[in-house]
């Protein structure tokens, strides 16, 4: 099956109206879109889910799910933000918004003790510079370990079903900073994967860094998700998609990464749960 389970629109910081991105999923054969909004905060910026806006996008969504029931299966997410001490909780966001199913990911580090928040993802990588120069004084090890003890305490503290490209923050790295096999950066991987596999929880295989020319693999890449295959961690293939011609964009080199990691399966939403298809 064709599945985009992590799409953006204008509700947050995509560019088209939902309905644009359904047609174009109907063009291209896909059978199941779904969309993840990213989850309101408080505090003003550019790409968060607006509370106002609450009320409208339910009808919009179930109203849409209702008129392309015969040609593709629509579900609404959200991709949840999480900062210790700032963020909602979880559970209450998807009960709040009718949801189907919840990605936990992380874009916004925050430093012990501070109030301050590291933004690590966005175009610019002066931003990731910038925050890491004042935020962490240039001690990569402790901001990279700072977003995964992040991370960890997301998976612990909130339900979910879906982690998001959760090794992200090497996307503004580009090997300047640190390498992947490096031993203290190998291990806080595997620590985070030992609790996503406790909790039973989705690994999402994200695509948008490669078409965007940000990443030349995955998020995760190949060395993660031979791990994921020995642990037995089921998978998915998304592509963060932001505008409608971007949901099956680097799509194919995603599963190619998957079967050069031994993993023959991908998990899809089906209304009540997940179910899994093959890799053809």
């Amino acid at each position: 099956m064709l599945t985009n389970h992590h799409t953006h629109s204008l509700y947050s910081d995509g560019s088209s109206q939902p309905e644009e991105y359904i047609i174009e999923a109907i063009a291209k054969g896909f059978h199941i879109l779904g969309f993840t909004e990213h989850s309101p905060l408080p505090f003003e910026n550019s790409f968060s889910f607006r509370k106002e806006n609450k009320a409208e996008y339910i009808e919009l969504m179930q109203n849409l799910k209702q008129k392309y029931s015969e040609e593709i299966t629509v579900y609404t997410g959200m991709e949840m933000d999480f900062i210790p001490g700032i963020s909602e909780n979880f559970s209450k966001v998807k009960a709040e918004y009718k949801l189907d199913y919840l990605i936990g990911s992380i874009h916004l580090v925050r430093p012990e003790n501070s109030e301050e928040l590291w933004f690590t993802d966005g175009p610019n990588y002066e931003t990731y510079d910038e925050g890491l120069n004042q935020l962490f004084g240039g001690d990569i090890k402790k901001a990279v370990t700072t977003y995964y003890r992040q991370l960890n305490e997301m998976i612990e503290s909130q339900h979910f079903d879906v982690i998001g490209h959760f090794d992200k923050i090497k996307m503004h790295n580009r090997d300047r900073f640190f390498r992947e096999d490096e031993p203290w950066y190998k291990e806080l991987i595997s620590e985070t994967m030992v609790l996503i596999q406790d909790r039973d929880i989705i690994v999402e295989v994200n695509t948008r860094g490669i078409y965007k020319q940000r990443s030349e693999t995955t998020y995760p890449g190949i060395d993660t998700l031979k791990q994921i295959r020995e642990m037995r961690i089921p998978v998915m293939v998304n592509s963060d998609a932001h505008k409608p011609y971007e949901i099956d964009l680097a799509m194919e080199q995603g599963f190619s990464l998957l079967k050069e990691a031994g993993i023959n399966e991908v998990v899809f939403y089906k209304g009540n749960g997940w179910g899994f298809d093959a890799i053809k």
